[in-house]
């Protein structure tokens, strides 16, 4: 029962100041933690959303000029750039595209020897 009582038994004044403290500093790191770990969360997200804005998944279709005539027989996608390859009047005619903007980067044409 000694046991007992002595764990019972009030701290002195210093060591009470002591427990505060740490209880205290624990809070605050523990807060400290939580803010650094929302903040990488919320930075992520915001990549994410950033990256698919961009390439127009998220806001308007992208408007590419095709030749007159032509139609589109294969693509072929490499990051931020489509590969075009255009059958009908635009045949033999491969087009480089930036999705991000829907501009034509390169134009080339396949010939026969």
């Amino acid at each position: 029962m000694s046991d007992l009582q002595e764990d019972d038994a009030p701290l002195d004044p210093a060591t009470e100041r002591l427990r505060r403290k740490m209880l205290r500093l624990l809070a605050v790191s523990v807060a400290t933690m939580m803010l650094g770990v929302m903040a990488v969360l919320a930075a992520v997200v915001y990549k994410v959303n950033g990256d698919r804005a961009s390439v127009g998944i998220a806001g308007e279709p992208l408007a590419i000029s095709l030749p007159d005539g032509a139609t589109i027989a294969d693509i072929a996608l490499d990051g931020d750039d489509a590969l075009l390859s255009l059958g009908g009047a635009g045949e033999g005619t491969l087009l480089r595209i930036d999705l991000r903007t829907g501009s034509v980067i390169g134009r080339y044409r396949i010939s026969a020897p």
